[in-house]
């Protein structure tokens, strides 16, 4: 029988959790702790709903990268176009919290500097 210690934030102390087989821990899913109180079971939603919406904008953001690259890389005529919306997008998700201001500052400059080396204009 294998123990594993689950810390989970904000706990005072690890939790054990046992499993009967150590080729299904990858695979075995244990079932979130329910809240009781009130805030918490709001802090719950919230949460969800953040988790969702950063998902969507991170998603949204390696597409728009992506894209981007390939315009650059394959010299098409809306490269600039498309290197203008991946900056905005990722200063935008920079600004919000989305993604870290240092992440957003650290692609937008790769972004700008793969644009500059294959000498499509902005």
């Amino acid at each position: 029988m294998a123990v594993v210690l689950l810390a989970s934030p904000g706990s005072p102390a690890p939790r054990r959790a046992f499993r009967s087989d150590p080729a299904t821990q990858a695979t075995q899913e244990f079932p979130r702790a329910v809240a009781n109180i009130k805030s918490q079971k709001k802090r719950n939603r919230q949460n969800e709903v953040r988790h969702a919406r950063n998902k969507a904008v991170r998603s949204e953001l390696k597409t728009r990268v992506k894209r981007a690259r390939t315009a650059i890389d394959t010299g098409a005529q809306d490269a600039a176009d498309a290197v203008r919306m991946a900056q905005k997008r990722l200063a935008k998700a920079g600004a919000k919290g989305r993604i870290h201001k240092n992440q957003a500052s650290r692609r937008i400059a790769r972004l700008m500097r793969r644009q500059a080396k294959a000498g499509t204009q902005a």
